[in-house]
């Protein structure tokens, strides 16, 4: 008896020691090809990323599986969205352990998807069929990426598509988009990992998927107008933003700036103006339209809408241009809400209540919104995060929208401070003009300030953390992407998941030997 106890807690060390390697050198692995969100110069090492995590998953239970896939995502996360506890802690506020462990929580919370995607991996994988196998495994990735992405309002920040802006499946992204491209990452790592044979049998595979993918680059847009566009970078500390001391002084500034641009559209960053326009008053909102009297030069400028009857919204203004109706203003108000930051989630109430952050509960704006007219160009504006959704901006283009020829992206990012998030978002704007093949400008309070053009190239950048105007001339474009075409036929992401979930569950269903192979790592 005291022999088999020894036995089976020797079986149960090792077995535990395995795990925690392998768990590990999966989360090692994770907060590692992490850095590529920023440096895209190192896309390879998503590849080499995703390889170690299918090495990790093929030879074991679905549960040390979970656990796997729950450290290399959950780090991947963490090592990608750290920079939230600098928004809670040293602009809210909030205690800085309770802060720390929020940004932990969140980013296990994330990884839960990609556990989910492992365990199923490795509970239905096949003994036999190692090309099934890697489409099987890229189709689970795939699942929880889009899981993530928008189960409890979205979160896809870092998905794995975006590492890829400066490599060779950026051709791909007209086609099928950041998350397409990371069904195919995957696809390939997974299939470097479990193809059989000799070493090339392995790489030639990838290597020739990797080498064939440029030649999926096509132009599908042409050539519009041009506009030349005065980008306002104000670098107003987030402590000083809303603080009614110097409120004042920054509206002057503003309103300076915007006087002296020279563009035939100036841009100035959310929440440029921190006032309702009832409390900046008749005259200081007319001071922002004095420059633009006519159709020839608009700007568009970001602020706080709404009263306390009607709820507010998070907005952007605009004066000049094309109205359509005279005297009235062009309005557009955010739809894809940040949770925490503009609006509370039913139950955390509590939560947000340990930070002092100001107008932080806004009321939702339409999908398809209007476009703001000028010159001829229609420029689909957006706020802060929502050009994470490409999927959103794509049904612009549907039978009810206006097909923006360029976007224009306003952000105050000042809430993270110095870090990767300011790099991040600039990356994620040149992966919508890849899939839309429209040039995105970008209106910031700290950075990035950038003009990309439709090709995904930035043209020009102010330095972040300094205040000035980024003039530079834009370039719209008419036409339709594949990408834009059946997102906005199928108003979204959904027939995406559904051919992913029906795909793999069949593979599910046709599995017949439910034993796991036993390999070595």
């Amino acid at each position: 008896m005291a022999a088999a106890r020894s036995a089976f807690g020797g079986a149960l060390l090792r077995a535990f020691g395995n795990t925690l390697l392998r768990v590990v050198i999966a989360a090692a692995a994770g907060a590692a090809v992490s850095l590529s969100l920023v440096h895209t110069w190192a896309w390879p090492a998503t590849f080499i990323g995703l390889a170690i995590l299918v090495m990790l998953v093929r030879s074991v239970s679905p549960w040390p599986a979970a656990w796997v896939g729950l450290a290399f995502s959950a780090s991947w996360m963490g090592a990608a969205t750290w920079w939230l506890y600098i928004s809670m802690h040293h602009y809210g506020g909030m205690l800085a352990p309770v802060a720390a462990a929020a940004v932990v929580v969140l980013a296990l919370a994330m990884g839960l998807y990609v556990a989910l995607a492992c365990a199923a991996f490795a509970r239905w994988k096949s003994r036999r069929h190692r090309a099934r196998d890697a489409l099987f495994f890229a189709l689970l990735w795939l699942l929880a990426e889009l899981a993530r992405a928008r189960i409890f309002t979205g979160f896809p920040w870092g998905a794995s598509g975006y590492t890829q802006i400066d490599g060779p499946l950026a051709a791909l992204a007209p086609w099928i988009g950041v998350y397409g491209i990371g069904f195919v990452l995957a696809w390939i790592a997974a299939l470097t990992v479990l193809t059989h044979g000799a070493w090339w049998k392995r790489v030639l595979p990838p290597l020739l998927l990797l080498v064939l993918a440029p030649l999926a680059a096509r132009d599908f847009t042409l050539p519009s107008g041009t506009l030349k566009v005065s980008l306002l970078q104000t670098n107003v500390p987030q402590k000083e933003k809303f603080d009614a001391r110097r409120v004042m002084d920054t509206l002057q500034e503003l309103q300076r700036s915007v006087a002296a641009a020279k563009g035939d559209l100036v841009v100035a960053p959310e929440t440029a103006i921190p006032l309702l326009p009832q409390d900046l008053g008749v005259q200081g909102f007319a001071a922002f339209e004095a420059p633009f009297p006519d159709a020839r030069r608009g700007a568009l400028i970001g602020l706080p809408l709404g009263d306390f009857d009607h709820g507010y919204t998070n907005s952007v203004a605009g004066f000049g241009g094309e109205q359509p109706l005279a005297g009235k203003h062009f309005r557009y108000d955010t739809h894809h809400l940040v949770p925490f930051g503009e609006f509370i989630p039913w139950g955390f109430r509590w939560f947000v209540q340990m930070m002092h952050i100001p107008l932080g509960d806004f009321s939702r704006g339409q999908v398809v919104a209007p476009s703001f007219k000028l010159r001829g160009e229609r420029i689909g504006p957006n706020i802060c995060y929502e050009d994470l959704f490409g999927e959103e901006l794509a049904q612009r283009y549907g039978p009810a929208g206006d097909a923006p020829t360029m976007f224009v992206n306003i952000s105050n990012i000042a809430w993270f401070g110095d870090t990767i998030a300011i790099d991040q978002h600039l990356n994620i704007s040149r992966m919508r003009t890849l899939e839309l093949q429209r040039p995105m400008i970008r209106a910031t309070n700290t950075g990035a300030t950038a003009i990309v053009d439709h090709t995904g190239r930035v043209t020009a950048v102010l330095p972040r953390l300094t205040r000035g105007v980024l003039e530079g001339q834009v370039q719209g474009r008419e036409g339709l992407t594949p990408y834009a075409q059946w997102m906005s036929a199928s108003g979204g992401i959904w027939p995406l998941a559904l051919a992913a979930a029906v795909l793999a569950s069949l593979m599910m269903l046709a599995r017949r030997d439910f034993r796991a192979p036993q390999e070595g790592v």
